[in-house]
């Protein structure tokens, strides 16, 4: 192994402050613009080649982001100037485990010196092939983060294109009233039993033989509420997950598979609506009206939500796209002095289309393998994040050291749809995790 160096910040890279580019003044371009946790834009020009690494200034302090491209770094922020014939990658990686809160300059708004932080006294590998391994490392994890997140998303689109296809826009009716002989993605019987001809409804016209229902005649639509929080037997060792809007606020893509807060058996038994059942609908009634997830686990839920329980015909793929496809309408009808909401009794009477069921058995027979694997996404993400935030520190202390080399390691392979994820294993910490401080987020701009 290598020998490492003990040096100051200042020796590892060089910062710069960031330069102010006014939002009137900005073009529309290929260049992110950066502010101090995260890109607020682009622009036609840049002033920075990337790849580059940026801290929070102003604000926000520390954290770090990767932006692989040229940019524009706002004066929230530094930026790595010089690199000193430092990897910038590692360069990355270290400065999201520095804590910077203890250098705070500014009295009322947090504030970074460059100054002050270049005297910080570090420890880093002098070998930059060593520093690459590392980068290795961690880049492998943090690119199969990136690349399980982008796989979601396409999957959640593609749901969601498929249910306005055939429930807003009716197009494979349409295009079986054109003289069509089949539709895209659609089962042929199921094609082959479609009308040909619509009806006048309450939302306008519908396929012959579809109706048009109550989001409440269809869904069993329930609130939650607050186990009091003087009393700690509702608390105290709580095993029941217990929901609310700001952990579905924290969410990348809709399914909620834990909670921030859990409750007990008591805590569940002071809530009318108890434990809702894997596959509810879950919605935020207030502050603000709209998050939207599947329930991947029995859970509580507090006041701030509206559960949609789905007991009836539609499944849980179709409510929850319904939900995303209506939300114009769903906000429309919330009310309030302080912060809109929607009320059960406002909701229950949205229309939401009930087609037959053989299209809506067909529908969920596409969406709900879409639906899987975006949760095999998310909780392989959730491992993967568990075992990069355990070894970077170990890594860059160099408590773990990698071999030179490592980073020409195979690198993680993408999911493959409908096979199954075998995460990879995380092994026990031997000591708990430390949480970083606020504004260490870590974040990578392509």
């Amino acid at each position: 192994m290598n020998s490492w160096t003990n040096s100051t910040l200042g020796d590892l890279a060089e910062f710069q402050r960031g330069l102010d580019l006014p939002v009137g003044d900005r073009h529309d371009g290929p260049f992110p613009v950066v502010a101090a946790t995260a890109p607020v834009g682009t622009h036609h020009s840049f002033k920075v080649k990337g790849p580059g690494v940026v801290i929070g200034r102003s604000g926000s302090i520390g954290g770090g982001q990767f932006i692989e491209s040229d940019f524009w770094p706002l004066n929230t922020t530094l930026w790595v100037k010089d690199f000193k014939g430092n990897d910038p990658r590692f360069t990355f990686y270290f400065v999201t485990n520095i804590d910077f809160t203890g250098l705070n300059a500014g009295s009322s708004v947090p504030t970074l010196n460059r100054n002050h932080i270049h005297q910080i006294a570090v420890r880093y590998p002098a070998d930059v092939d060593e520093q690459r391994a590392i980068a290795g490392v961690l880049g492998a994890l943090d690119d199969k983060i990136e690349q399980n997140r982008r796989t979601a998303q396409a999957l959640e689109r593609l749901a969601r294109a498929i249910f306005r296809a055939w429930f807003v826009d009716f197009e494979p009716v349409k295009a079986k009233a054109a003289g069509a002989t089949a539709f895209p993605g659609m089962p042929q019987p199921v094609f082959d039993a479609l009308p040909t001809r619509f009806v006048d409804s309450a939302i306008g016209p519908v396929p012959d033989g579809w109706e048009v229902k109550a989001i409440g005649d269809v869904v069993t639509a329930k609130g939650g509420g607050t186990p009091s929080t003087t009393n700690s037997d509702y608390w105290d060792g709580g095993e029941h997950c217990w929901a609310t809007p700001k952990d579905m606020s924290r969410l990348s893509h809709p399914v909620l598979l834990d909670t921030e807060r859990r409750i007990t058996d008591a805590g569940v038994n002071s809530i009318s609506s108890g434990i809702l059942p894997v596959g509810t609908v879950l919605m935020s009634s207030r502050a603000p009206v709209g998050y939207l997830a599947i329930a991947g686990v029995p859970t509580a839920i507090n006041q701030g939500f509206i559960a949609m329980v789905c007991d009836g015909p539609l499944p849980p793929t179709y409510v929850l796209n319904w939900a995303f496809t209506s939300m114009d309408a769903i906000k429309a009808h919330a009310s309030g002095t302080t912060f809109p909401e929607i009320s059960k009794k406002n909701f229950r009477p949205l229309p939401v289309v009930q087609p037959t069921d053989d299209v809506i058995a067909a529908y969920e027979q596409t969406a709900d393998p879409l639906f899987e694997l975006i949760t095999m996404c998310v909780k392989e993400n959730e491992q993967l994040a568990v075992m990069h935030d355990y070894l970077l520190p170990k890594l860059l202390s160099g408590q773990v050291r990698v071999p030179v080399g490592a980073q020409h390691a195979a690198p993680l392979q993408p999911l493959q749809p409908l096979q199954p994820l075998q995460p990879p294993p995380v092994s026990q910490p031997t000591e708990p995790l430390q949480p970083q401080p606020p504004g260490q987020a870590v974040r990578k701009i392509g």
